[in-house]
């Protein structure tokens, strides 16, 4: 079976990530991020809601990376998130970035905020 490089057309992927740090577009981007098609950017995490709201009508999913484990998202957070309709996927931040990057080739409305992958030791 023949493999299918992903296109993403002038879309921004995540090309990878590692303790501490995203990579995209060429560029190393220390912390946690938000990302979308066009843009990136800095994240405070799940207090840092204005960015997020700044997506209300551009997407229809976000997931969102939750470190190296799975975890639920508070019920505030969900709730502000489905006020803006919004669903929210909370996911481990390795899978969040892979999904993310398939739905983007795919010509899907997605973003993702990603907490960034604990630094050893």
């Amino acid at each position: 079976m023949p493999i299918t490089e992903a296109d993403f057309g002038a879309n921004l992927p995540v090309d990878g990530y590692g303790p501490g740090f995203f990579r995209v577009a060429d560029r190393v981007i220390r912390g946690s991020i938000l990302i979308e098609a066009t843009g990136v950017t800095s994240w405070g995490g799940l207090d840092d809601r204005a960015p997020l709201e700044a997506l209300a009508g551009r997407i229809d999913v976000l997931f969102v990376g939750m470190g190296a484990d799975i975890a639920f998202l508070p019920k505030p957070f969900v709730a502000a998130m489905e006020a803006l309709g919004l669903m929210a996927e909370p996911m481990s931040t390795p899978s969040a970035a892979r999904t993310y990057n398939v739905l983007l080739s795919e010509g899907r409305r997605v973003a993702a905020a990603l907490l960034a992958m604990p630094e050893p030791g």
